[in-house]
């Protein structure tokens, strides 16, 4: 429950970013993803030139992701180490989960700033299966809605 009051939270608090939120975000690091979606994302977003595909994560502005939680905030911590404080005025902070959860959210994408570990932006889109061609429509579909939301159309 816990976690669908997370992801219901941060799309909300994402759909209201603007492109300017956005606009800032010229370079992205993808993680590794389910069924190798990143793979699949990183040729539609540099196909597309929706944004830079790095594969050295200190280069990126942001980092796309399938999951959230513990175990994210963890991998930034390697990546990027210690987590920066956070203003206590900030009303979306969401504290550390206690527990990890079990799977993850079959069909979430996340697009975190890497600086402040903010979701700037998010989609959920579920594909008909595992196949290379279902995996790669999916890729289409959140590829052409972030290229949209990072035009502010």
């Amino acid at each position: 429950m816990k976690l669908f009051l997370f992801l219901a939270a941060a799309l909300v608090t994402t759909s209201a970013a603007s492109a300017l939120d956005l606009g800032g975000i010229k370079t992205v690091y993808l993680l590794p993803m389910s069924n190798g979606l990143d793979q699949y994302l990183a040729i539609k977003l540099t196909t597309g030139v929706i944004l830079q595909v790095v594969t050295d994560p200190q280069k990126a502005d942001a980092i796309l992701t399938d999951h959230v939680g513990g175990s994210l905030e963890s991998k930034l911590d390697e990546l990027y180490g210690e987590k920066p404080k956070q203003d206590s005025e900030d009303i979306f902070a969401v504290q550390k989960p206690i527990s990890q959860p079990l799977a993850r959210a079959r069909g979430a994408i996340f697009l975190v700033d890497r600086k402040s570990r903010n979701i700037v932006w998010s989609d959920y889109e579920r594909p008909k299966n595992t196949t290379p061609a279902a995996i790669n429509q999916l890729a289409e579909k959140i590829a052409s809605k972030l290229a949209k939301d990072t035009k502010g159309k």
